[in-house]
């Protein structure tokens, strides 16, 4: 291993996430052009945007078959030439078949990241600060989406746009390649499969003394060393908690709504009334709030329980999607109505980015055990994918039959039930070892039944 300092691993460990956020942000400026282009109906431009949702499911279950046989960080690497080659493809296709096709290749790769990227980052990550570590990947997931909508922006008015805007994002794919060759695998997959020597290695340049690199591979070792890998395993009865919270943090992240504004922002905006450019103006202040909100919440991660901030953050997502919604049905003025769900969407996308939005990948990282870690986040993302697909699949359907105000309170009522999910399912995993949660996790998934009480232990 080429000796790179732990700055290095981290950020380029997390750099993936830039190609995730940017992918799935430029398709907002892009579809209406795209739609022009082709003349697509809304069902085909359902498909279209969707597309690379159907390629992430792919690639996350995948990338979770595979991620813990041949490691993390191959994958990773294998990913960014995808990327490179669906990007190209989605920019020179001559027709929507083609595009979707392309679109379907590279939502392989950017299924890939989502799901592997929260393994590698909680696993090369000190337990005391592994929730602002494994952010970044969220915070290269919004720099990502805010560099999307800013090109969006600047390429809005000229004819045929689109093109570049799809195919720029392969530039991110090149830095990643060159990125991820320099970077070490997880320590955790070097131990699982006898390579023990060569994750001490790893762990001196990511940790600060011998004697925590010491501890935390024996640590490493008490665990892994009773246990199988296969998706076999992941169904076992200890780890089926760890499997409901995984798959029910990821699908809930999705179908509240975050996607139809990620993907349509713009046309949202169109659809009460701005122009075009403005529109497009508006995306870059979504992204903005995006890439402010996460800086924010990297500072306070580690300082407070995961489940408050999730509570916190899915009621103001609630609240923002109602907000608008009663006022409409209560009949106030429409300019009124629109300027209060431009403000609206503002404010879900704050606490969004305050709390599901980088509390999901965090959490899919830590609450697997190291033998079926990487097929549990690939499940989990395969999941989240799914739900993104039918959010981006439908959305333009919904939006051509049914009001703003009618989608968003499906919406708000779709954030109530993930708050009943981080009430009742969600543990705590603050501040805790990934061993220690795993141990912790095996326990309570061993018992036929956990009272209130011995469930509150944990949060």
């Amino acid at each position: 291993m080429s000796k790179v300092s732990s700055k290095f691993i981290f950020f380029f460990g997390s750099f993936a996430g830039i190609l995730f956020g940017y992918d799935i942000g430029i398709i907002a400026g892009a579809e209406g052009h795209i739609r022009e282009a082709f003349h697509l109906s809304p069902l085909w431009l359902g498909i279209v945007v969707s597309s690379l949702m159907g390629g992430a499911i792919i690639g996350s279950i995948l990338s979770g078959l595979l991620g813990d046989k041949f490691g993390r960080r191959k994958l990773i690497l294998i990913s960014s030439i995808i990327f490179l080659l669906g990007s190209i493809g989605s920019a020179i296709a001559p027709e929507e078949i083609t595009l979707t096709i392309a679109r379907v290749f590279l939502g392989t790769a950017v299924g890939t990241a989502s799901s592997l990227v929260p393994a590698y980052m909680s696993e090369i990550a000190p337990a005391n600060i592994r929730g602002k570590l494994s952010g970044l990947n969220q915070l290269m997931i919004v720099i990502g989406l805010l560099l999307s909508y800013i090109v969006a922006f600047i390429f809005e008015p000229v004819p045929n746009s689109w093109r570049l805007m799809l195919g720029s994002a392969g530039i991110f794919a090149i830095v990643l390649c060159i990125g991820m060759i320099k970077l070490p695998e997880s320590p955790r997959y070097l131990i699982k499969n006898g390579m023990a020597d060569k994750a001490r290695e790893v762990l001196r340049t990511l940790r600060r003394s011998t004697a925590e690199v010491e501890a935390e591979v024996s640590e490493i070792e008490s665990v892994a060393v009773h246990e199988q890998s296969g998706i076999k395993q992941l169904f076992h009865k200890k780890f089926r908690l760890a499997l409901i919270i995984g798959v029910g943090m990821a699908t809930f992240q999705q179908i509240q709504g975050s996607n139809s504004i990620v993907y349509y922002a713009t046309s949202i905006a169109r659809q009460v009334g701005l122009a075009p450019q403005v529109a497009a103006g508006f995306t870059v202040i979504v992204g903005v709030i995006f890439v402010v909100t996460t800086l924010i919440f990297l500072q306070f991660v580690d300082k407070f329980n995961r489940r408050t901030i999730l509570t916190i953050g899915g009621a103001g997502m609630a609240l923002s999607f109602f907000t608008p919604a009663i006022l409409g049905a209560l009949g106030v003025n429409e300019v009124v109505v629109n300027w209060v769900t431009l403000i609206a969407l503002c404010c879900f996308i704050l606490c969004y980015a305050f709390s599901w939005a980088p509390l999901t990948w965090i959490i899919v990282g830590e609450i697997f055990p190291l033998s079926v870690r990487g097929i549990g986040a690939g499940i989990s993302s395969a999941f989240n994918w799914t739900g993104s697909l039918a959010v981006g699949l439908v959305f333009p359907i919904l939006a051509d039959q049914f009001s703003l105000g009618v989608i968003f309170s499906t919406f708000g009522i779709i954030c109530i039930l993930g708050l009943f999910f981080i009430r009742f399912v969600v543990v705590e995993t603050k501040g805790r070892s990934l061993e220690q949660i795993e141990t912790d996790m095996a326990a309570r998934s061993g018992r036929n039944s956990v009272s209130p009480v011995e469930r509150n232990k944990y949060v």
